[in-house]
């Protein structure tokens, strides 16, 4: 299946969360077991070879890929979660969204110095919250090997702050 066919499985939805927002629904993606398969090894294809230790996922789609490409890795897997949602000690980082802002975290002990990271999530909008994501993992004093994405929406430029990173994404929009 190509990208192409994947992207004709995401469900477009206008006026969600708020009027003037197109939505991608990617759960019509996710229910078709062909189609799921073929994203996460699509999104695993430029990373098979990187040598990545940890899978950094953020809440909460970006778990659904995350996890699968961290067991095909064999490398292990952080979530960065919303405020207050970690039981242990946590870096924290607040980041503008799209449509508002959100506080992002990570457990203190999560990444050791010089780890080798790969950042994963659904979508590449603007990129608040990869931004934020890639502030947690360098203060943490991981190593960042790549951005890794399901959907980019191009329109909005989120590539555009990530120049200093390996940006992938199987679906452009």
């Amino acid at each position: 299946m190509t990208a192409e066919e994947l992207r004709a499985k995401i469900r477009e939805i206008p006026d969600f969360p708020k009027p003037g927002i197109l939505f991608y629904d990617i759960t019509t993606l996710l229910k078709d077991p062909d189609a799921y398969h073929q994203a996460i090894d699509l999104m695993i294809e430029p990373y098979r070879d990187a040598d990545v230790d940890l899978v950094v996922g953020m809440e909460s789609r970006g778990f659904i890929f995350s996890g699968p490409i961290a067991y095909q890795l064999h490398a292990g897997l952080v979530p960065v979660r919303k405020l207050g949602k970690l039981p242990s000690e946590t870096v924290s980082v607040e980041y503008a969204l799209e449509y508002g802002s959100n506080t992002l975290e990570i457990h203190k002990d999560a990444i050791g110095r010089g780890q080798r990271v790969l950042i994963v999530d659904d979508l590449l909008a603007t990129g608040g919250t990869v931004r934020g994501t890639i502030e947690l993992v360098e203060r943490l004093a991981g190593q960042i090997i790549g951005l890794d994405f399901l959907v980019e929406l191009r329109l909005l430029k989120g590539r555009d702050r990530l120049r200093d990173y390996k940006t992938t994404s199987v679906i452009q929009y």
